[in-house]
């Protein structure tokens, strides 16, 4: 057990409890953490692995004020006269900051094993790169351009998870088959997963079971015009930078600065690279790596200012023309909130400054078991259309809507199967041989299907078979049903230390001095150390024994004393003192029995 852990434990004991949640989640404590008391905590804190997983998150502030502590401690250890007050280099709030997570002392003194673990590590040269230039009209331009593709090519990649969870590996990138999904789709397979980051970064996805899902805030976004769309992505990902290239004014550093800021993370190079590419999908850093004006007040930590994005982006439109062939054309970008709903009537076919749709009797068909109507979908069209519905698209919507609801599904409440039925008895008999409807395991009778499958899963088998089916509740009417309806962000009940906090209090005692000395005691037992005792005398005097440690229990130590080979019991309460021997080349003298 190392004695450096017990002032620690103290220091530990003494903070708040939001003192030791921000500790705890700094140095990435499990909730479940095992820890007894304040000792074992500070045990742990100090312990060499520990220290090894979070000396790569600190920054090259916190580094280099961690690194001067360590100097000044290891001189004053080897007996050298350098001050230990604190280098005017290091600010007061840095050095706080590494005393708030355990890595220096109140005094500003380092832990011996942060020393050993620091002062193999070396620090990089200060780091001076030239100033941010700003960006040229024609670099402008093209970051503009960029930001615009960026933002487009994501809501396309939110709107397929909208409609299926998107595979993932388990490094968190999407998985080969769904890139060739997104590829076949017409969108940029090598930028999807930076796409994903920001996405994630703004709560609009979010990861389960190796899924990626649509958030109900990510359903949200795909409504806002485009510039509200990039706002909100530059917003978040200004948030979610790493500590590292923060500003106390809430902004970023310089970017020529990044790939200094975190010296002794070995994944650093990477990751900051990572965030170097999100900052130019956003046009946030120009292809030269200058600035637009856009992004100025943004780095600053100001209110974000999109008038100079604005001039450089197409406008949006809020009308189509709808053709015989039952297509439909976007003169230019689609405004976003009637985008996302004509593109639940229709496929869209190409993405451009002018974009194309399809109608089919799928694509209808999905439409209405979303919740539409004939009525709804031609109203919408007739105000969407700069050239009226044609009579074939009309023709299309109508049929299709007689046909939904043909099949009808539902739950018996009398034998707990499901029911399928129709007024068409040859779409039954067709359903009842369908290879692909098989796993439903359909039963024929005098008035429909019945399965012991799922009423939900029967409705969407029937639905991918392109069978005209509704789900009808219990009072008859039909149900509209999300088949992958997206998760709130504010589901999740976040984890808190106040368990773990509240145990190691209730194991504090009002003597920590003697608390010590009993784990003292323990390790010693356990070990079977050679320990160096002082025990008070009734007299008032002191003696030193040098005990092999044998046993603990009821309050007395038991353990052979080394100078006169015998057997000895003492009273815990009577010893004041006891440290591991370390044997020297003139041993200490010990007291005659």
């Amino acid at each position: 057990m190392s004695t450096h852990a017990r002032p620690l434990a103290v220091w530990l004991a003494a903070a708040t409890d939001s003192q030791l949640s921000a500790l705890f989640e700094a140095r990435g404590v499990r909730f479940d953490s095992s820890w007894s008391d304040f000792f074992d905590a500070a045990e742990h804190l100090l312990d060499p692995a520990s220290i090894e997983r979070m000396l790569p998150r600190l920054t090259l502030q916190e580094a280099t004020a961690l690194r001067r502590a360590v100097d000044r401690t290891a001189t004053s250890a080897a007996g050298g006269e350098e001050d230990l007050v604190i280098d005017e280099g290091d600010r007061a709030d840095t050095t706080a900051a590494l005393v708030a997570v355990a890595l220096l002392r109140p005094d500003g003194t380092a832990y011996p094993p942060i020393v050993d673990a620091v002062t193999a590590r070396d620090l990089p040269p200060t780091p001076h790169p030239d100033p941010t230039t700003s960006s040229s009209e024609i670099a402008e331009a093209h970051a503009a351009e960029r930001a615009f593709t960026s933002v487009a090519a994501l809501a396309d990649l939110l709107m397929l998870a909208r409609e299926a969870p998107l595979a993932l590996l388990t490094s968190g990138t999407l998985a080969a088959g769904e890139k060739r999904r997104l590829g076949d789709a017409g969108l940029p397979v090598e930028i999807m997963d930076a796409l994903v980051m920001l996405a994630e970064d703004a709560a609009l996805v979010t990861t389960t079971h190796r899924q990626l899902r649509l958030t109900s805030t990510g359903e949200n976004w795909l409504r806002l015009a485009a510039l509200e769309r990039w706002t909100r992505l530059s917003e978040a990902f200004r948030v979610a930078l790493p500590n590292g290239l923060r500003t106390s004014a809430g902004g970023w550093l310089p970017v020529p600065l990044w790939e200094h800021q975190h010296p002794w993370d070995p994944s650093w190079h990477e990751r900051c690279a990572a965030l170097r590419s999100r900052a130019r999908l956003l046009g946030l850093i120009a292809d030269d790596d200058s600035e637009p004006t856009w992004a100025v007040p943004i780095r600053e930590g100001r209110r974000v200012e999109v008038a100079a994005l604005q001039r450089l982006l197409p406008d949006e439109v809020d009308r189509i023309f709808l053709q015989n062939d039952l297509s439909a054309i976007a003169p230019g970008p689609l405004a976003p909130a009637l985008d996302v709903r004509l593109r639940g009537m229709a496929s869209r076919e190409s993405a451009a400054q002018a974009s194309s749709y399809r109608f089919t009797a799928e694509s209808i068909s999905h439409a209405i078991a979303s919740g539409e109507t004939a009525s709804s979908i031609l109203d919408f069209l007739g105000q969407l259309s700069l050239t009226g519905i044609p009579q074939p698209l009309e023709y299309l919507v109508m049929q299709t809507a007689q046909r939904h609801g043909l099949v009808r599904v539902f739950a018996d409440p009398e034998t707990e199967r499901t029911r399928v039925t129709s007024q068409d008895s040859t779409l039954l008999d067709a359903m009842g041989v369908d290879q692909a409807l098989r796993p439903l395991g359909l039963s024929r009778d005098a008035s429909g299907l019945t399965s012991r499958v799922g009423r939900d899963t029967v409705y969407w088998a029937l639905t991918d078979a392109r069978y005209p089916a509704t789900i009808v509740g219990a009072d008859g009417q039909p149900q509209i049903i999300d088949r992958n309806p997206a998760p709130s962000t504010g589901d999740t009940t976040p984890q808190s230390y106040d368990a773990l906090i509240a145990r190691l209090r209730a194991h504090q005692g009002p003597d920590a001095d003697a608390a010590w000395l009993d784990r003292e005691l323990e390790a010693a037992v356990r070990t079977k150390a050679v320990l160096l005792v002082a025990v008070g005398m009734p007299d008032g005097s002191t003696r030193e024994l040098l005990l092999e440690a044998t046993g603990l229990g009821g309050g007395r130590l038991r353990g052979r004393d080394r100078a006169a080979d015998v057997e000895r019991t003492l009273p815990v309460r009577s010893i004041l003192s006891a440290r591991v021997f370390d044997p020297s080349p003139t041993p200490p003298t010990t007291s005659s029995p």
